[in-house]
């Protein structure tokens, strides 16, 4: 289903088409060079000192299933009901403390954020949907992962191939064809100080 961004003035097609859908087709995996594209364009987001503090566990479904599987049992029923269709998941985390002098990093969420968001771009870029979930059980993900104290686990994403959205029912299917929508530009952006509209 192509979904692509109602937008105020145009912007960049990569940005409008990307769209956190559920219906994955199920036939089609994501080839090992794909994988690594994705972790490529993560790996080069900009971060504070350059200190890239993003930590992802990828689970490739056609390598590994029973992997696959451990990682699908860290999400929440809701998102497993349309999730189990996805090739790829992956677990993001996020590092509390600076590589180069192990002192707190206050934008390491930041950070990992805009390195998830590359990644995301990169897989709608070439015809991939990858959909970030919030719904998922974190302490049961730093146990499965065997994750370090240090890192928190900030997000699960989903990536494949977009299927036809006749493979959902009920309330994701609902979620699914609801129209795309973003507040207005001036309830978020400020000119000068907080709350004078932009624009």
């Amino acid at each position: 289903m192509h979904n692509p961004a109602v937008t105020q003035v145009p912007i960049n097609e990569t940005l409008a088409n990307r769209w956190s859908g559920r219906a994955y087709d199920a036939s089609k995996s994501v080839s090992r060079e794909q994988i690594i594209a994705l972790l490529e364009a993560a790996r080069w987001a900009p971060s504070c000192f350059g200190d890239q503090p993003w930590r992802f566990v990828v689970w490739d479904r056609n390598a590994d299933e029973k992997a696959w599987q451990q990682g699908f049992d860290c999400l929440v029923p809701g998102n497993q009901a349309w999730v189990k269709d996805a090739p790829v998941l992956l677990l993001v985390c996020a590092d509390t403390l600076f590589n180069h002098n192990q002192k707190p990093n206050r934008w390491a969420q930041y950070d990992t954020g805009a390195a998830a968001e590359n990644m995301c771009l990169q897989a709608s870029s070439v015809g991939l949907m990858a959909h970030q979930m919030g719904g998922f059980d974190a302490d049961k993900a730093r146990v499965t992962c065997a994750i370090p104290e240090q890192y928190i686990p900030m997000a699960m994403m989903s990536i494949g191939y977009p299927a036809d959205i006749a493979t959902l029912e009920g309330d994701v299917l609902t979620r699914e064809t609801a129209p795309r929508t973003r507040r207005p530009i001036n309830e978020l952006f400020f000119a000068n100080s907080w709350g004078k509209p932009v624009v």
